[in-house]
């Protein structure tokens, strides 16, 4: 016999039916009936100090586990906060389900307080948007959304709660827990990759994208190693290969390594594995011509929308990424003789680019970054995950940070800064509810920091002891260089004068600790993982550098002498 219950607490029942176990969010008085059901439900609530931060947490709970990731926001500024996460979440192929208080049906359409039409507002943000108008149909709605968050491409969703339909009651039964669908590869399309395969001279396979799990990860590195392939990561998915394996050759991304850059131009055969070879995994669309490619272009993903939306490849492979790589797995080899040492070279070149860079050589600068990062190589554990957000500063992660394997790094494909500390808290709490005690890094530039920065109130609420380095230089330092590129000495809108990042750190009830010599970060470093393992709060580690310091590659002097020469003509 079904029992009559709010639509409140149909709804936690329904996350519930579907395995959610943690929820992310900030308390709104649209919701207070979810947020009453959540009181004597399973689930986890993680309260959050923004929006912005909680959808960027969800995000990252999404990228950790594959499964849809729960954030709750209230009505009108809640969810214009929190659209950064559903914009994170659609670039990143991440699987996430935002609930949105709304208003209630009887003020809809009047522009009531707080009221939006998030259809017209989420519309192309995410992969469905709904409002849930009566509480018997929310386990309906509910069971669509888990299905087309984690199908084909993972994605977001977004579902709107008015207020009335929460409170009022109903009998309805729950809908069994969902079953996401993917394609598998058809045996003809795995033997004509083989065929290409084998024909080619200069292979080379680029793995990306959303739907990889541990095992289809443990399938494709026997692809690769049965068929020695040279193999890059694209733009932050660079753990779905240990980067420390011999066949693992680089990231394919912002500022690529220019010898990588041309082995993929020069490949007469390109595996393009998961990514979606946008802009970033193109290098602006340069590596690969549009739409059609001088080299042999084999394309798998989950959506058949990708699948010749820019390039039109020989091969087109409508696939999940445990499908294909299964498939792969027991495909017999082919003769790998004409690369077989590929892999060796080109990993020679990857030690190259990663050595230290020039600017650190004879300078007197008192704070190597490079040095910096060898010493948290050195000292943190393999499995390390490390999260980050967008600015200049994350180069020292992508090119010189070596990642463990899958889930050891989680990062913005959609280049949004302020996403690294939620996302780092949200990795230490879900590693903490699974009973594991993994390192969690955060790398984060000081502009980036002081975009979500609030959210070291919940690692410390909830005792998430993550180790945060921050990166103050006093710039927002990406606009910085192309400012300098495009107008040379011309400096606007682009200082920063910050906080006191470690006295910020102790005022929220974490360590905090300034370094500003290369001498005193291993001696910090040490203090602050003692902090962690003795009291299980975070703790932070500012770094305080020159801006001129902007790239491994080049100074903001040279960038600027070199615009300006070349407006001068010499």
């Amino acid at each position: 016999m079904l029992t009559t219950r709010t639509g409140g607490q149909i709804l936690v029942d329904a996350l519930q039916t579907h395995g959610a176990d943690i929820a992310f969010g900030v308390p709104g008085e649209s919701y207070l009936a979810v947020l009453d059901a959540l009181h004597d439900s399973s689930i986890r609530f993680i309260v959050n100090r923004q929006e912005g931060g909680a959808a960027f947490m969800a995000e990252a709970y999404g990228k950790l586990t594959g499964r849809p990731g729960i954030c709750l926001v209230t009505r009108g500024p809640g969810a214009s906060n929190a659209a950064i996460g559903v914009h994170t979440a659609q670039q990143d192929s991440t699987p996430m389900i935002l609930f949105v208080g709304q208003v209630g049906n009887d003020f809809v359409e009047r522009e009531a307080f707080q009221e939006i039409d998030y259809r017209r507002m989420f519309g192309t943000l995410a992969k469905w948007v709904a409002q849930i108008d009566r509480a018997d149909r929310i386990p309906e709605y509910v069971a669509r959304a888990f299905q087309v968050a984690t199908s084909g491409r993972p994605g977001p969703v977004v579902l709107a709660l008015p207020e009335d339909m929460l409170a009022s009651s109903a009998s309805v039964p729950d809908a069994r827990p969902y079953q996401p669908v993917q394609a598998s590869p058809s045996p003809a399309q795995v033997a004509r990759l083989r065929d290409m395969l084998s024909v080619a001279r200069r292979p080379l396979l680029v793995l990306g994208g959303a739907g990889w799990d541990n095992a289809s990860c443990d399938d494709m590195r026997r692809f690769i190693e049965a068929n020695a392939l040279p193999t890059a990561c694209a733009f932050r998915f660079q753990d779905l290969l240990d980067n420390r394996h011999p066949q693992y050759i680089g990231d394919v991304g912002i500022g690529i390594n220019p010898k990588l850059a041309e082995r993929i131009k020069s490949a007469d055969l390109i595996l393009a594995i998961g990514p979606r070879l946008g802009e970033m995994t193109t290098g602006g669309y340069t590596l690969l011509q549009a739409p059609l490619p001088q080299q042999k272009l084999i394309h798998v993903h989950a959506s058949t929308e990708e699948l010749g939306r820019v390039y039109q490849a020989d091969l087109m492979i409508n696939s999940g990424m445990p499908q294909i790589a299964a498939a792969l797995a027991d495909m017999m080899p082919v003769d790998a003789s004409a690369w077989k040492d590929t892999a060796a070279q080109a990993r020679a070149e990857l030690q190259a680019w990663q050595a230290e860079p020039p600017i650190f050589k004879g300078t007197s600068e008192k704070l190597n970054l490079w040095q910096v990062v060898q010493t948290l190589k050195a000292e943190l554990p393999a499995d390390t995950l490390l999260a980050n957000g967008a600015g200049n500063f994350a180069t020292w992660a992508h090119r010189f940070w070596p990642y463990g394997g899958f889930r050891t790094q989680l990062a913005p494909t959609s280049g949004a800064m302020g996403y690294g500390v939620p996302a780092a808290v949200a990795a230490k709490i879900v590693e903490q509810a699974h009973g594991r005690q993994r390192m969690v890094l955060n790398f984060a530039g000081d502009g980036d920091f002081m975009m979500n920065g609030q959210e070291l109130a919940t690692a410390v609420q909830y005792r998430a002891g993550v180790l945060f380095i921050v990166f103050n230089n006093g710039a927002f330092g990406t606009i910085r260089m192309h400012q300098e590129r495009e107008y040379p000495a011309r400096v606007s809108g682009t200082e920063l004068r910050n906080p006191d990042f470690a006295a910020l750190a102790r005022a929220y009830g974490a360590y905090g600790e300034t370094v500003d010599t290369t001498e005193a970060f291993a001696p910090a470093l040490q203090r602050a993982q003692s902090h962690i393992a003795t009291s299980s709060l975070p703790a932070l580690i500012e770094l305080r550098y020159d801006a001129n310091l902007i790239t491994p590659n080049a100074t903001l002097n040279t960038i600027r002498q070199t615009a300006l020469q070349s407006r001068r003509g010499t």
